[in-house]
């Protein structure tokens, strides 16, 4: 009999790579659609279970992620920097990860020259972990990008795929810009996201980002809305 945590992991990692796709990374359609025997071949160890080790993979963005994470040019920088690059997918097997945890793989971020990070554990980090996750961006010891932390369990069900969420489309800085242009709009007149939100968290959404919500209607066929990610 198939262990059952070679089987939920096979389900976390599928989550993670169609996430990564959602996001504007390249990833290999044969990824995307493994198959459980091929994810136990390929990730199994004797004794039923999962070798979280081999699971961890790096993404890279494509060029309309390129695009969509680039200021619009002007004059004085004709060409911006994307602000965006190499993703690194970590797959922590230590119930009880922590601070420690954390600094060491911001160090393997920072020595691979990985733009940013995805560390995923069996439960919840501790609190001092987690506190000083959300200052990640703005110390020199952590990636450019930051680093996002998620619980398996979250990651068990791909919930952009339930017919109850629609779809949420990221916004370039460009389209944001024409956007409030469009409608005479300030950022802070829009109605918000959280960054907490499971469906933000999904895209990996930034403070300051827009994020355009489609919906389907009876009367319109389809509507959009659009939220300001704080």
């Amino acid at each position: 009999m198939d262990n059952a945590n070679l089987s939920r992991m096979w389900r976390v990692f599928k989550t993670t790579k169609e996430m990564c796709a959602d996001r504007g990374y390249s990833v290999p359609e044969h990824e995307l659609n493994i198959t459980f025997d091929e994810f136990k071949q390929e990730y199994g160890r004797d004794d039923g279970d999962v070798d979280r080790t081999k699971m961890n993979y790096s993404c890279q963005p494509s060029e309309s992620m390129l695009l969509k994470y680039s200021d619009p040019p002007t004059e004085k920088n004709p060409n911006p920097e994307p602000q965006i690059g190499t993703i690194w997918v970590e797959f922590n097997g230590d119930d009880n990860a922590g601070l420690k945890h954390l600094r060491d793989y911001m160090h393997f971020l920072n020595q691979g020259n990985f733009y940013s990070g995805i560390m995923i554990t069996p439960k919840q980090m501790t609190g001092m972990a987690l506190r000083f996750l959300r200052t990640s961006t703005t110390i020199d010891e952590g990636p450019k990008g930051g680093v996002e932390v998620f619980v398996e369990q979250d990651l068990l069900v791909n919930i952009t795929k339930h017919e109850l969420v629609p779809k949420h489309v990221l916004l370039s800085a460009e389209e944001k810009k024409q956007l409030l242009s469009r409608y005479r709009l300030r950022e802070t007149q829009l109605p918000r996201i959280q960054q907490s939100d499971p469906v933000a968290k999904y895209l990996g959404l930034r403070r300051g980002q827009v994020v355009k919500i489609i919906r389907k209607s009876e009367t319109a066929g389809r509507y959009a809305s659009y939220r300001w990610c704080i």
